[in-house]
């Protein structure tokens, strides 16, 4: 089975082959020649993964799932959330949502957060929706180097290392957009 990942971000894109069986390959936008950027303007992490799956659908008519995360920080009452690839604002990238999210943290014992992904999935025109969240905390500064984003800072519960410290092997054991996928999986097998 052939599906398209409606993602730019090549790092996601890696994970995501990584996870799935070998009966299922993963194109991504870039195998479509599709390089345009697709508005997340949506008020939450499913209604983004569900846009974005239904914008790629109406253009290429082909079977299509789209991911959207966000990190979550209790003490910020859910911030990032669905602003987290963008929450350092016009200088958005991941060093500088990082450096934003430690300094709002300065000073503050409770660090629980938690990475929410929800993946959104349309094939024959049916829209399933799937979900996947890893508990832990935010550390006090970053650790490693593997990973992209929030995974420096992100100690899932149970591990003493962040995200950017375990290999793609070991995260996508536990990984918030594995556990998504592994529904997807079970689903469509």
């Amino acid at each position: 089975m052939n599906l398209i990942f409606a993602s730019g971000n090549q790092n996601k894109v890696t994970e995501i082959q990584k996870i799935v069986p070998q009966n299922i390959t993963i194109k991504s936008l870039k195998d479509l020649n599709f390089h345009e950027e697709i508005p997340e303007n949506e008020k939450t992490i499913e209604a983004n993964a569900i846009f974005k799956a239904k914008f790629i659908n109406s253009r290429f008519k082909l079977n299509v799932f789209a991911d959207d995360t966000g990190l979550e920080v209790k003490h910020l009452n859910g911030d990032p959330g669905v602003h987290s690839a963008r929450y350092a604002g016009l200088d958005c990238n991941s060093t500088n949502n990082v450096q934003k999210l430690l300094k709002k943290l300065e000073n503050v014992e409770n660090r629980s957060a938690r990475f929410k992904t929800v993946i959104a999935l349309i094939i024959n025109n049916k829209i399933q929706v799937f979900e996947g969240i890893v508990e832990g905390s935010i550390l006090k500064k970053p650790r490693g180097d593997n990973g992209f984003g929030y995974d420096p800072v992100f100690c899932p519960m149970g591990f003493d290392k962040s995200f950017a410290e375990l290999s793609l092997k070991e995260k996508n054991l536990i990984s918030h957009r594995s556990l998504a996928m592994k529904k997807l999986i079970d689903y469509i097998s």
